[in-house]
């Protein structure tokens, strides 16, 4: 069994997940020059959807969320990692690694790729490259990045969480899941 787990995310959740995801942005955004904490709250309630987050947990304690849904229509069918916050003293434990087995699966089972954005300056940017994502755009704030599902012939290897949850495949064999 996991130490860690995903739990639904309330309406009354907003305050607690925008200061948390404060503690977590606020070096980085600070090292853009961009931090304005009016302008990072307006930002935060038009992008929150409780049916698209999760809590992280650790046991009982909530050290961070995350935000996973499918890209807007018109684009590139994937899914999108929105947001993913972990308290900083929850950082370089594991659990975002465990986070990104699961985005990962949750992709998988879609057949779709998985996209996500990080600010420029950010240690996130490390992370993900660490997990397989690959920079496919740059804005002027933001480095856009894609893990894509793997095709048949190449080798797919997924990063091994702590607690074993994610298999390791090797050499996958048939067609990429919802690919024509």
């Amino acid at each position: 069994m996991s130490a860690y787990q995903l739990q639904p995310v309330a309406g009354e959740d907003l305050d607690a997940l925008f200061q948390l995801r404060m503690e977590a942005l606020r070096p980085s955004l600070e090292r853009l020059g961009r931090f304005d904490l009016v302008r990072s709250r307006d930002r935060f309630e038009a992008l929150f959807e409780p049916e698209t987050m999760r809590h992280i947990c650790r046991g009982s304690e909530r050290v961070g969320f995350l935000m996973l849904r499918e890209t807007p229509a018109g684009t590139s069918p994937a899914l999108r990692l929105e947001q993913l916050y972990l308290q900083p003293s929850a950082q370089s434990q594991g659990i975002g690694s465990w986070v990104l087995s699961w985005a990962k699966d949750q992709a998988r089972r879609a057949g779709r790729d998985l996209s996500l954005s990080a600010l420029k300056l950010s240690d996130a940017n490390r992370f993900y490259l660490r997990h397989g994502f690959k920079p496919v755009g740059e804005s002027e704030f933001d480095i856009d990045y894609l893990w894509r599902l793997p095709v048949v012939g190449e080798e797919a290897r997924l990063a091994q969480v702590p607690d074993g949850i994610a298999p390791v495949w090797s050499g996958v064999q048939g067609e990429r899941p919802g690919r024509a």
